[in-house]
């Protein structure tokens, strides 16, 4: 009886191990196509750089043994474009956890300032309770379903205007973040071909909406 629960175990094992091989491999097939149709390179090997390229991204800086794979890049229309898989652990021995998202990098054609805009969750609500409050704006509805922060607020106004909180709303939810000069989406799980598409245009969006006085200000401040 022992003996048949062991070859049971094995073989659950076993088929665990290659469905996931399996499904790994559907992957990297899907996003080669991916990148492909959007003038990229495509790269399945890890890359352990990204969070000293990106210091500011706070996603890249998760947990322990962080790297990013399925990494798909290059520069169409000029502009330089990193999507990828990223991998962090935490905890250790059985509570060891291993966690997995997407995300996209795109470099701006002006210089930005830092912000952090993304969907408020259960623990902005009590940071707000207790008086560590996000920036709010006129709009009720954006304020309530939006954390917003950024080390100068006037950057954040500007930024997030009327036409641009609609736009927000109506969009696919991702978390943004500015550094000096890119803008990272990401959300927290592997996004499919489509979702990687969506979150490429959240970021042209975001840049196709800024004020031409905002845009002209940056440059001439560079």
């Amino acid at each position: 009886m022992e003996i048949l629960l062991f070859i049971v175990i094995a073989l659950a094992v076993t088929a665990g191990i290659i469905y996931h091989f399996v499904q790994a491999a559907e992957r990297r097939k899907a996003l080669l196509a991916w990148a492909q149709a959007h003038g990229l390179r495509f790269d399945p090997a890890k890359d352990r750089g990204l969070r000293q390229r990106f210091p500011e991204f706070k996603c890249l800086h998760r947990g322990d043994s962080r790297y990013a794979y399925n990494v798909m890049s290059g520069e169409p229309a000029g502009q330089s474009v990193l999507a990828f898989d990223y991998h962090y652990g935490t905890g250790a021995g059985k509570s060891r956890q291993e966690h997995y998202f997407s995300a996209v990098i795109v470099a701006s054609p002006f210089p930005l300032k830092p912000l952090l805009i993304r969907r408020e969750g259960f623990f902005d609500k009590v940071k707000e309770f207790l008086g560590f409050d996000d920036i709010d704006f006129e709009s009720a509805e954006f304020s309530r379903k939006f954390y917003v922060s950024s080390p100068d607020k006037r950057w954040a106004y500007d930024v997030i205007h009327q036409r641009m909180m609609e736009y927000l709303l109506a969009a696919p939810h991702f978390s943004i973040q500015f550094d000096a000069e890119h803008l990272i989406v990401w959300r927290d799980k592997r996004l499919s071909p489509i979702e990687f598409s969506a979150a490429l245009d959240l970021v042209h969006g975001l840049l196709d909406r800024m004020p031409e006085y905002l845009v002209r200000q940056q440059q001439d401040l560079a």
